[in-house]
Parts: structure tokens; sequence; C-alpha cells
């Protein structure tokens, strides 16, 4: 029993260092936890992310999940803890660029939840045509102090699902 209480308390605390650690202008807003988010992700073939950045923008049992027709053209759906998320990027930003940008949001705020549908394309290098589009859609909530990402689920645009011009306009 005395074991069980130390690893609670440790994993109390470490919830804590997360907060403490995230970045207040990245938190403090939908617009700067977007940003910060965009920001962390992307980058030049071998940069090393800020993994611990990333960290600080979702709660702990935040997730990302990944919907997306496979090889087979069967619609498949990935739901992925962020350390899962880190471990499957981290090579392939070794080998590839990759820079995510923002195209255009819709978004709604409520009480202390926001939904956010933010159009996205990448790229391998900034000046190389996007390689992929498409919705991330991002749950965000707000304790009274900051907001936190709950969820980021995505879908690339596809043959059969190609990005409406009402998520191609600027907020």
């Amino acid at each position: 029993m005395k074991k069980l209480a130390t690893l609670l308390l440790l994993v109390l605390a470490s919830g804590s260092v997360l907060a403490a650690d995230a970045r207040p202008a990245d938190v403090a807003t939908v617009d700067g936890i977007m940003a910060a988010l965009y920001d962390t992700i992307s980058g030049p073939a071998g940069k090393v992310r800020d993994w611990d950045r990333l960290r600080s923008l979702f709660r702990e049992d935040g997730r990302m999940v990944v919907h997306s027709a496979g090889k087979d053209g069967v619609i498949h759906t990935r739901v992925l803890s962020l350390e899962d998320y880190i471990t499957r990027v981290t090579p392939v930003f070794a080998k590839e660029g990759f820079y995510e940008s923002e195209l255009a949001r819709k978004g709604e705020e409520f009480g202390q939840i926001a939904q956010v549908f933010s159009t996205y394309e990448a790229r391998h290098a900034p000046a190389d045509a996007p390689f992929v589009r498409g919705i991330n859609s991002i749950q965000l909530v707000n304790d009274g102090k900051r907001w936190w990402i709950s969820q980021l689920l995505w879908q690339p645009e596809g043959e059969k699902t190609p990005l409406p011009e009402r998520y191609l306009k600027a907020r």
C-alpha cells in the first residue's frame, strides 16, 4: 500500500511539473496553444523537436488520433498516446523535414471548452509544395489557469474526402 501511495504521489507531481514547464504564452489562449502545437512538430530533417514543450500542451491523458484511408483504401483509426506519437515520428523527423502550418481555422468556445477545426498543410521544406493537407480537430479544456489539449484528431485530405471550401477560408 505504501508503494502505491508513493507511486500516486509521483504521478501527481509529474502532472504539476508539466504545468509548470509550459510557456505562459503557449497556454494562455487558444491562439497561443495552436501556434505552439504547429511550432513544436515543425522543423528540418534531423532537428530534435522540443518534445517537452509539446508534452506541456497536452493533458496527461491527452491523445492523438489518426483517421485515414490505408493503402488498401479502407478507413483506419489509430489512437495514440502522446508518447506513442513521439515514438512514431521521431525516426521520420530524423530523416525528413516536416513543416506543418495552419491554412484556416474554424472554432467555437463555450465556458471552459473549445473545439477547433484547423486546416493544415505539410511540406518537407518551407519552399516545397505541400505533400498533404487535411483537418486537425482539436478539443481543448481550460482548468481556470490555462488551456490544455485534450485530444487531437486528424484526417488527411483524400480523393474521396477533398477539403471543403469553407475550411480553406481564413478565420
